[in-house]
């Protein structure tokens, strides 16, 4: 199996910054795409940044020139970088990502979650 370690998230004031990590680990023959969701309160989950194996990153609308995406793959992590954070930024952060497995299975695995909260 693949398990997902995030971290990084936490109380900032708006205009803040932060930082979310997300280490992969397991039966990894290689990762393909990786990306964030975010889930606010009574809110469905939805898709806030991918990046693909190549780098070509794409970004929802409410984040874009504010969030960056990055990924190292000699270490299996995907980054989010944070800017001009806003109180509507406000969720639970979920690592995704989708692998090829060492069982030539290709399965997508969510992290545990992380809350980023953005007072006003």
């Amino acid at each position: 199996q693949v398990q997902l370690v995030e971290s990084g998230g936490g109380l900032v004031q708006a205009g803040g910054s932060l930082r979310l990590s997300c280490v992969a680990s397991g039966s990894i023959f290689s990762i393909n795409a990786m990306g964030w969701y975010r889930q606010a309160p009574g809110k469905q989950r939805e898709s806030v940044a991918r990046i693909t194996s190549g780098g070509s990153t794409n970004y929802a609308d409410s984040v874009k020139g504010r969030f960056t995406i990055s990924r190292d793959n000699a270490k299996n992590t995907v980054y989010l970088q944070m800017n001009s954070l806003k109180p509507e930024d406000t969720a639970v952060y979920y690592c995704n990502v989708l692998v090829s497995t060492i069982y030539y299975s290709i399965d997508t695995y969510w992290g545990q979650g992380t809350q980023v909260t953005v007072s006003s």
